[in-house]
C-alpha cells in the first residue's frame, strides 16, 4: 500500500495546472512531443520538458523513440483511471456542472478515456451489454459473461486466449472506469479497448479534431441500436 508521502507526490505532480493539462490532453492514449505538450499546455518547451522530466520520474508518463523524436504518452491505464476519478470529484463543482462549453457538452456525450469510450456513449454501451446478459458490471468489478463472448465474436471482436506467462500486472480483460461525467461505470480493460478500436474502424465514431471527443455517425446510431439495445 502506498504510504502518505508517495500519496502527496502523486498529487503534487498532478496539481500543478501545466503538467494537468499535458496529462489531460494525453487521455485518448496518443503519444506527442515536449513542444506538441507545451503548445497545449501554454508554456515554452524548455518548461515543458522540465514539467515532463517529472511526470516521467513519478511515473506517470513514459517516453518513447521514434527516430529523433521523444513522444510522451501516459504510462498505464490505471493512470488514466485516476485522471477520470479525479475529473469526477472536479465536476461536482455546481458552476462546472452547468458549464455548456461546445468542447465539454461534446466530451460529455462521447470521448476516449485513454484507449476505450466513455461518457454517455461508453456508459450506454456497458449497460446495454449488461441488460443483454453479456456483462456483470458494478463500480468494483466487471465480468464478460459466456454470452457475451458470444456477442462481441458475432460482431466482429474475439478476445486473446489468456497469456499463462503473464504477471500480476497483466492488463485485467474486464475492468469497470467510473465516468466523470455520468458517474456510472463504463467499460474498460481489454475488452473496453477492443470495442473502441472496432467502433473507430467500423466508422461508428470518429474522433473529433484537437480534442478526445468522439462523435457517432449514423451507422453507428443504427449499428449501436441493432447490436447493444441503446439509443445515442
Amino acid at each position: 500500500m502506498a504510504n502518505t508521502n508517495q500519496i502527496a507526490e502523486i498529487a503534487s505532480l498532478i496539481g500543478e495546472p501545466a503538467r494537468a493539462a499535458m496529462l489531460a490532453v494525453l487521455m485518448d492514449d496518443k503519444a506527442l512531443t515536449a513542444t506538441e505538450l507545451a503548445r497545449e499546455a501554454g508554456i515554452t518547451p524548455q518548461t515543458a520538458s522540465t514539467h515532463l522530466a517529472r511526470l516521467v520520474s513519478g511515473c506517470l508518463l513514459k517516453v518513447e523513440k521514434r527516430g529523433r523524436q521523444r513522444l510522451h504518452r501516459l504510462a498505464t491505464p490505471e493512470v488514466a483511471r485516476m485522471l477520470e476519478g479525479i475529473m469526477q470529484i472536479a465536476m461536482t463543482h455546481e458552476i462546472q456542472q452547468r458549464s455548456s462549453n461546445p468542447k465539454e457538452v461534446a466530451l460529455r456525450a462521447a470521448r476516449t478515456c485513454y484507449d476505450h469510450i466513455a461518457g454517455r456513449l461508453g456508459v450506454a454501451i456497458a449497460e446495454g451489454l449488461v441488460a443483454q446478459g453479456a456483462l456483470e458490471l458494478d463500480d468494483e468489478a466487471a465480468v464478460l459473461t459466456e454470452h457475451g463472448i458470444r456477442l462481441l465474436r458475432e460482431i466482429g471482436i474475439t478476445l486473446p486466449l489468456p497469456d499463462t506467462r503473464s504477471s500480476r500486472s497483466a492488463r485485467p480483460v474486464c475492468k469497470p472506469c467510473v465516468d466523470w461525467s455520468e458517474r456510472r461505470p463504463h467499460l474498460g480493460g481489454k475488452v473496453g479497448a477492443m470495442i473502441c478500436v472496432h467502433c473507430i474502424e467500423k466508422g461508428w465514431v470518429r474522433r473529433i479534431g484537437g480534442t478526445r471527443a468522439l462523435m457517432t455517425t449514423p451507422i453507428g446510431r443504427l449499428a449501436f441500436r441493432n447490436l447493444f439495445g441503446i439509443t445515442v
